[in-house]
């Protein structure tokens, strides 16, 4: 029996450990689209601004990689000399992009957290109940540590009308690796726009 339990509590462990710190907790939908209006986009321009130029990029082609409809990165086709918005459009609108996927960072909150002390030894009663605690040790002392959750917002846009069509927020806690937390982001999203009806897997 208690080695039934045993299995059990490292089963549960186990598959809390593999849990991804990575949630939707937020999401937005233009109220007039339905799965019978979408029309699918011919070609999407992914932009992700997540911190450094480098992870952008790493960013940018996970999204292109993930998506099936043909997708490029922005960096492939934004240069630091296209400031004019008039014909950024006209560029866009002559690669033939006609949708577009933003990922950003939109906060990073902190909070610190106590653990309390875990003891080892016996316990002792009696009258003089409170000399057991002399009997008793310190397995590890209580300590103070920082989370950091990570908020990312992921929004998608019609670029024929102009709209945002869809937006989720993920809340990812103390992400480790940059490209793992992506690929949870992205599963997570992908699994709320099935949901809705804007995509097939």
């Amino acid at each position: 029996m208690k080695l039934k339990v045993f299995a059990l509590m490292g089963f549960l462990l186990f598959m809390f450990a593999c849990a991804p710190s990575t949630k939707l907790i937020g999401t937005w939908m233009d109220p007039e689209l339905s799965p019978e209006t979408l029309a699918p986009f011919n070609k999407v321009l992914v932009i992700a601004r997540i911190n450094t130029e480098t992870s952008n990029r790493i960013a940018e082609d996970k999204i292109v990689a993930s998506m099936v409809t043909p997708a490029v990165p922005s960096y492939s086709i934004i240069l630091p000399g296209d400031t004019n918005a008039v014909e950024l459009d006209a560029k866009l609108q002559k690669e033939g992009i006609d949708g577009l996927v933003v990922m950003r960072l939109t906060e990073v909150n902190k909070s610190l957290n106590y653990t309390p002390p875990s003891y080892s030894g016996g316990y002792y009663g009696g009258y003089y109940g409170y000399r057991g605690y002399y009997r008793m040790g310190y397995s590890s002392p209580g300590y103070l540590s920082e989370d950091q959750t990570f908020y990312v917002e992921t929004s998608i846009y019609s670029l024929i009308t102009g709209k945002l069509m869809w937006s989720g927020t993920t809340s990812s806690l103390n992400p480790t690796e940059l490209r793992q937390t992506l690929d949870e982001i992205i599963y997570a999203v992908k699994v709320e726009l099935a949901k809705k009806g804007m995509i097939k897997e």
